[in-house]
């Protein structure tokens, strides 16, 4: 529950259409969506080796720190706080924004959703601070009904007979595509695939809570991943079943779409708020997960101590506001989902690549062990997973230079705080040291 439920937010409902304004027929939307799941199945793989051989709190900042360096660590905490945790918030409250205006009617604009999901996130970012979490209770509530959305969503949207048509509006067709542009434009379209599978990996942020990890964890992963890998497909196969390739790629709420030609605007509401509700729900659970991260940076010395700072509420209040606005900056300046999601995908699949690197790292290092989970089919899985992160990484700066250019940049900066970081650290024990010795 823990793997599917970060992974099922409310990309699914969206992001659909954003593949198939990339891929133009039925058999390759799918075939993303397929593809989507086998990069993260053997994703799943690879986390749960490296889990099942560290059972501390952390996830990748932990494998990139043990296996390849502090400062390949340290570029991954820097990129969650100001690209990968903050972006994935801000894309998912404008999928909460786009779903609120859907239910009451109202046209959707860029700044519409903008204002909209900055409020989403201001409110949610004050409520965590003082305290008033989401218990297991509600997470679980939450989580029943976007399975109930999704159940809705398949069952109604197979009733429908025939795709509808899009009023008058075309878009280009491959047919006359380079097998080079047919390919950049399928590795496009793994980008929000991508991204609407994101999630199973924060479930090793928790390993150090988790009873018998190097157990319980590698199997959460592998069955979680293939229960959504199911769901997705399913999903996709209902959208371009009831609306079209054409239709799909031209309806940025495509769920509620098929709701309404199934059992008209009453349809279309029930799914909406569904859809709000959940997201809601996913994004103060989120909220929560990547502070761990910076309480282990604040742990080495690497970071803000404050960061790692817990009120008498127990809740990182410093770390959860400060990803709460640089959240609401994202919005703001992107405003437009897909941009986004190319903002947060172009960094966040760079990390993801050489996590599995450490695979080749830790094998060479615990030679003779046997006591842990090992990848099927490695090293040939493992090296489909980075090369797909390769072709992914390709499609996206190929496609969104500026976006990557700006998260890339961002990354890039996390050196020099690096070092400054590094070399406090080091005074700080010179200090102490010299405190000891006199």
């Amino acid at each position: 529950m823990i793997v599917m439920g970060g992974i099922i937010g409310a990309g699914i409902f969206t992001n659909p259409y954003v593949v198939a304004q990339q891929v133009h027929t039925p058999f390759l939307i799918l075939g993303a969506w397929a593809v989507g799941g086998l990069i993260a199945l053997s994703g799943a793989f690879i986390y749960a080796e490296l889990s099942s051989q560290s059972s501390e709190s952390g996830g990748q900042y932990v494998y990139l720190r043990d296996a390849l360096h502090p400062l390949v660590a340290f570029g991954y905490g820097w990129s969650l706080l100001f690209v990968i945790q903050t972006g994935g918030m801000a894309a998912v409250a404008l999928i909460f924004a786009n779903h609120v205006f859907e239910l009451v009617g109202v046209r959707v604009t860029d700044l519409r959703a903008a204002l909209l999901a900055s409020a989403a996130l201001a409110l949610l970012t004050i409520i965590n601070c003082i305290g008033v979490r989401a218990g297991s209770v509600t997470q679980n509530v939450f989580m029943v009904l976007k399975l109930i959305a999704i159940g809705a969503l398949v069952a109604f949207g197979l009733t429908i007979s025939s795709p509808a048509q899009s009023a008058g509006v075309t878009i280009p067709t491959a047919s006359s595509a380079t097998l080079g542009q047919s390919l950049i434009a399928f590795g496009a379209a793994l980008i929000p695939a991508q991204f609407a599978y994101g999630g199973w990996q924060t479930a090793c942020f928790v390993a150090g809570e988790v009873r018998s990890p190097r157990r319980n964890l590698p199997r959460g992963l592998l069955f979680g991943v293939l229960g959504v890998i199911v769901v997705y497909l399913s999903v996709n196969y209902v959208c371009v079943h009831a609306l079209g390739a054409e239709g799909l790629a031209q309806t940025k709420a495509p769920a509620s779409a098929v709701m309404r030609l199934a059992l008209g605007e009453r349809g279309a509401r029930f799914l909406a708020a569904g859809i709000a509700i959940s997201t809601i729900g996913f994004l103060s659970q989120s909220m929560l997960t990547a502070p761990r991260v910076y309480f282990a940076m604040a742990d080495d010395g690497l970071f803000f101590k404050q960061l790692a700072w817990l009120n008498r509420a127990r809740v990182p209040a410093i770390a959860i506001a400060l990803q709460g606005g640089l959240a609401i900056v994202i919005v703001l300046v992107a405003s437009r989902f897909e941009q986004i999601l190319n903002y947060v995908v172009s960094v966040d699949i760079i990390f993801f690549g050489l996590t599995a690197v450490c695979v080749f790292v830790f094998r060479k290092r615990n030679q003779g062990r046997g006591d842990f989970f090992r990848i099927p089919g490695h090293p040939f899985t493992t090296a489909f997973f980075i090369i797909a992160c390769c072709v992914i990484t390709f499609s996206v700066v190929y496609k969104e230079p500026l976006n990557c250019a700006i998260s890339l940049g961002i990354m890039l900066a996390g050196m020099p705080a690096y070092f400054v970081w590094a070399w406090l650290r080091r005074r700080r024990v010179e200090r102490e040291t010299e405190s000891v010795s006199g």
